[in-house]
């Protein structure tokens, strides 16, 4: 089921909350969550040390133990690096994000995996406007996958990390270069349900 579902326009649930909340975000009336990301907004640690970043808008909710969660992600992409995100974070210094992003003029998909310091993973180009990000946890193993049609998954990541059994989870926008982008994510989608091997998607 769409949790999305359960929002209304600019009203959160109990159970969820935002971290770097936008000046502007709404749900349509399909249940489309909008978010306007700021200026150099982003979530990244460079391994150089010339720079760290936590300002991106995070909207979350906190899961215990193995989980799925997917959505289906539009970005007005205009500057490098625009992108909608899922992501999952134990605190500032282990976190984990799966991207829809606009690299070296193209719409990507991307990853990176945050223990300390940030790397940078590029699966490749995404051929469609608005693919699907799906994340999964078995333990302190994680899946990250992509799909063009919601049908065909590709599997971009699959990498341990030592989290604690509660994770906060949920949808990023960010325009770390920009001035800024438009998100929209069409559905968001959670399950306690995993595969016996998360790199396969059922």
């Amino acid at each position: 089921m769409n949790v999305f579902e359960r929002f209304s326009s600019e009203v959160l649930p109990a159970d969820w909350s935002w971290i770097n909340e936008p000046a502007e975000w709404r749900f349509d009336d399909s249940k489309s969550l909008q978010i306007s990301a700021p200026s150099q907004a982003d979530f990244f640690r460079d391994p150089s040390g010339a720079a760290t970043k936590s300002s991106a808008p995070f909207l979350h909710t906190t899961l215990q133990g193995d989980f799925t969660i997917w959505t289906r992600v539009r970005v007005d992409m205009k500057q490098p690096y625009d992108s909608g995100c899922l992501m999952m974070m134990a605190d500032d210094t282990h976190w984990a994000k799966l991207c829809f992003e606009y690299f070296e003029s193209t719409p990507s998909i991307l990853s990176v995996v945050t223990r300390d310091t940030s790397d940078d993973c590029i699966s490749g180009a995404m051929d469609v406007s608005n693919p699907y990000l799906r994340v999964a946890r078995a333990g302190n193993c994680f899946a990250f996958h992509y799909s063009s049609d919601g049908q065909h998954w590709k599997l971009a990541r699959y990498f341990g990390m030592n989290v604690p059994n509660q994770l906060k989870v949920g949808v990023v926008a960010q325009s770390p270069v920009g001035e800024g982008c438009a998100v929209t994510f069409d559905a968001l989608t959670i399950t306690n349900h995993v595969s016996e091997d998360i790199r396969n998607v059922e």
